[in-house]
């Protein structure tokens, strides 16, 4: 996927609006998902955010520090709540912050159940063990 990103951003990717949504089976931190962002050190809400760099161009950020508290999971594993469904959007998208609303839809008519690592325990669920994580941008 990261050279998919790579691709899809050159030539102008400061301005190209790109979005990568999925169950990426990983949390922020994971190695694999740092990965996908690209080079590091302007995260929203760090230092670096407000400090255009050379590689912007190529960069995705990472919607989930604008999750509110107590929506900010999509999977709930064995009791922990976890974010794993991401979405990561480029240079053209992600300001400014205060147009951009983003949570997990995890108040639903079935709670999220808890699940183990045993694949076959939910074979017969009615509904899914991800709460859908939606973003809106206002300004577009």
């Amino acid at each position: 996927m990261r050279v998919a990103v790579t691709a899809a951003l050159a030539n102008d990717g400061q301005h190209k609006p790109l979005v990568l949504t999925g169950d990426m089976n990983d949390t922020v931190q994971a190695a694999t998902t740092q990965m996908l962002l690209g080079p590091p050190g302007s995260e929203i809400h760090t230092g670096g955010f407000d400090h255009p760099d050379h590689g912007d161009a190529q960069r995705l950020w990472n919607l989930a520090p604008l999750m509110p508290d107590g929506k900010n999971y999509s999977r709930v594993f064995r009791g922990q709540k976890e974010l794993i469904d991401h979405i990561l959007v480029s240079a053209a998208l992600v300001k400014p912050l205060d147009s951009i609303t983003v949570e997990a839809i995890v108040d639903q008519p079935q709670p999220l159940p808890s699940i183990t690592e045993d694949p076959g325990a939910r074979r017969a669920a009615p509904s899914s063990d991800h709460a859908p994580v939606v973003a809106t941008f206002a300004d577009l």
